[in-house]
């Protein structure tokens, strides 16, 4: 009944796969499991590969990477990132990137906290003064059914594109993207300390009713269902390519790392 269960599951795994992924921009894709998981589902995979003549999976052969993690949870994804082998062919992909700059941001919480800002109304006050160096924002934002909401956005980041600042856009379905949204779904690092007085704030618009600036007295952020997040928490590592698909227990998770959506 469990090896019955395992192939479902590597059947439902690879279906998403064939279905989702555009292997022509994706330039990495990572399975990763403990003990001999990856290792089953990959031989799975060319297994189908052979009795459906599937030539795109041969073709595509040299981009899969199998890494050993301690779970199949999406979380343990960081510690993959960590492996030498995935780190390289990782190195220049937009999952990466996401990674690296919610990691800076959270190193600058740490030890420039007038340089960290989060919350729509903080960063709009940073960009009116040309401070932004690299906004973050989830791609949840712009899928709000508010249009005036998803305009805000949209002018916040053409207006820090005028003043050269970086503008990467997370995923809310990676673990970076998760944690983006814990800090309101916006937040920028600035290229030099500003300090957002309560004065400053003189509307009282209900989206930003979350967390205010880093350097608000406030020591945790909400988060939407209502639990705290430290401001000096760490960042996490990409998440799965397909987190939709639940994975049994010890079960792997694929993870795909490409120019257009990690």
């Amino acid at each position: 009944q469990h090896d019955k269960a395992l192939v479902r599951f590597y059947d439902s795994v690879l279906q998403g796969m064939l279905r989702h992924f555009d292997f022509t921009v994706i330039k990495c894709i990572v399975i990763a499991s403990p003990g001999f998981v990856k290792d089953q589902f990959y031989d799975y995979m060319f297994d189908f590969a052979v009795k459906t003549d599937n030539k795109l999976l041969f073709d595509i052969k040299p981009k899969f990477v199998l890494v050993h993690s301690s779970s199949g949870h999406k979380y343990a994804l960081k510690e993959v990132l960590a492996d030498p082998s995935v780190a390289s062919r990782l190195a220049d992909t937009k999952a990466a990137g996401e990674v690296k700059a919610l990691e800076a941001f959270f190193q600058m919480l740490q030890t420039d906290q007038d340089r960290a800002f989060y919350g729509v109304k903080h960063v709009e006050f940073a960009a009116d003064r040309e401070a932004v160096d690299v906004l973050m924002l989830s791609d949840e934002l712009f899928r709000a059914q508010d249009v005036a909401q998803r305009k805000r956005y949209v002018s916040l980041v053409e207006k820090v594109k005028e003043t050269g600042a970086e503008v990467k856009i997370f995923s809310s379905l990676h673990v970076s993207g998760e944690q983006l949204g814990q800090l309101t779904g916006v937040a920028a690092i600035l290229r030099f300390p500003l300090e957002f007085n309560d004065d400053d704030d003189d509307s009282s618009d209900d989206d930003d009713n979350a967390p205010r600036a880093a350097n608000g007295s406030a020591s945790s952020v909400a988060t939407a269902n209502g639990s705290g997040v430290s401001r000096g928490m760490s960042s996490s590592a990409v998440s799965a390519a397909d987190e939709r698909s639940a994975t049994p227990s010890g079960a792997s998770a694929a993870a795909a790392a490409g120019g257009n959506r990690c």
